[in-house]
């Protein structure tokens, strides 16, 4: 196996004795045909990611997002929990991380013996057209993809479409999440009322093909006009024209993507999946114990 090791490095000391281990455990393990190179976060590129057999990220779900664009959907990812909150309550809840310091070597040979949870989460991307004919498509986001003015005191001004259904909106933005990143910011950005009402247009068999969007801070009229604008889970396309003098497509909350007024920005839930392993429970399941 060639194996990459992506580590979060802040100097504190759980984060060091915990990759300290890790690197012994794999030491131990790993036979002469496994090939393991360990980079920090900071210096990792995407070139790092080409070719790898499993990719191990340790650190949290901060961690994981940060570097999944990089990663495509045919490399296995093993996310291992640096800071677990069973051990400390100022620790990492990490969602995504089904593995700690506590079980990794289990969970290693696991992935060895080919006999790990292959979960493979839905990606959001956004596709910009400029108004000079160029075309590029955002990293994928595993969690969520803010759409907005880059001035944050000044409203998002954009023609919506979606199908057959359009008009003009402004609002602090469009934010479109994955099933699975529902309590990353979308949970948050509404009343739990609003949440509950919105998850029940959502069936589970569809997590793959759909997403949830909201226009954050929507006037009431808008709302009534326009409820399909608002709050919504579907699977058609979102497209928008920016009435902005300058937005950006923010993927996960990390690279900014900037584009000016007239560009369009198509947002799918097309992008390729990523694979994600997991040891006790699917990542479907774990969702629906923590929040349901």
């Amino acid at each position: 196996m060639n194996i990459l090791v992506v580590y979060k490095k802040n100097f504190e000391q759980v984060h060091d004795e915990g990759m300290m281990t890790l690197k012994a455990v794999l030491q131990a393990l790993a036979s002469t045909d496994h090939h393991i190179d360990y980079k920090p976060r900071e210096h990792v590129r995407r070139a790092d990611f080409i070719a790898r057999d499993l990719v191990i990220v340790f650190g949290g779900d901060g961690t994981l997002t940060s570097l999944s664009h990089n990663i495509d959907a045919a490399t296995p990812v093993m996310g291992v929990n640096s800071h677990p909150r069973t051990n400390d309550p100022d620790g990492s809840y990490g969602f995504y991380m089904d593995s700690s310091m506590a079980t990794f070597e289990e969970d290693f040979q696991k992935v060895v013996a080919g006999e790990a949870i292959v979960n493979e989460l839905p990606r959001l991307q956004a596709i910009i057209d400029t108004t000079s004919g160029n075309r590029f498509t955002t990293d994928p986001a595993m969690n969520d993809l803010l759409i907005a003015n880059t001035h944050q005191y000044a409203p998002s001004k954009y023609h919506l479409r979606r199908g057959d259904q359009q008009g003009h909106q402004q609002s602090s933005g469009l934010l479109f999440s994955t099933w699975y990143g529902q309590g990353a910011w979308l949970r948050n950005a509404m009343s739990e009322s609003e949440f509950r009402n919105l998850k029940q247009q959502a069936e589970m068999d569809q997590t793959p093909s759909h997403y949830f969007v909201l226009a954050r801070d929507l006037s009431p009229e808008q709302r009534n006009t326009m409820p399909w604008a608002w709050a919504d889970w579907t699977c058609e396309e979102t497209t928008i024209t920016s009435d902005m003098h300058r937005g950006y497509v923010v993927p996960d909350g990390w690279d900014e993507v900037h584009f000016n007024r007239g560009a369009t920005i198509t947002v799918n839930a097309e992008a390729a999946p990523l694979t994600l392993l997991t040891f006790r429970t699917t990542i479907k399941a774990k969702l629906t114990s923590a929040y349901e």
